[in-house]
């Protein structure tokens, strides 16, 4: 196996368990919703998720290993890639808010700030800032 095939497993692998997560979030409550359902069929594109891989993800979500980030920058590039996908698709609709709150709270981010957090998000992505911009501003909003 060559280098550029481990890295490419590995990514692979990456995005199954960060997409399985989702999936697992979006479950939660043991409803999908169509918006849900359309957001996780998008996010499985993205993802580079095949089709029978987003099948056996949907059946047992658990199966692939959650690899959350634990550097709170990873968990801002993985908040800002899901709110992106959030707001710009505008799949979920009045959901939004909802969905990304569920998201940001399995990405690690605590039940006493995800509100601040999501609003600070959702208010960063309608100026259309760029990821370092992003990672700024999350990080400094206190200062």
């Amino acid at each position: 196996m060559s280098f550029s095939d481990l890295f490419d497993s590995e990514f692979k692998n990456r995005n199954k368990g960060h997409f399985s997560a989702i999936v697992r979030v979006a479950i939660a409550d043991g409803d999908l919703s169509k918006e849900e359902k359309e957001f996780l069929d998008k996010l499985a594109l993205r993802l580079e998720i095949s089709q029978s891989e987003y099948e056996e993800i949907l059946e047992n979500p658990s199966k692939y290993p959650i690899n959350p980030p634990y550097l709170y920058t990873q968990r801002l590039e993985r908040l800002y890639d899901l709110s992106r996908m959030v707001y710009v698709d505008h799949v979920l609709g009045p959901k939004q808010k909802e969905v990304l709150t569920k998201f940001a709270l399995a990405l690690g981010f605590t039940p006493g700030n995800v509100s601040f957090i999501v609003d600070k998000a959702m208010s960063l992505l309608i100026l259309n800032v760029d990821l370092d911009t992003f990672i700024y501003e999350m990080t400094h909003m206190n200062k």
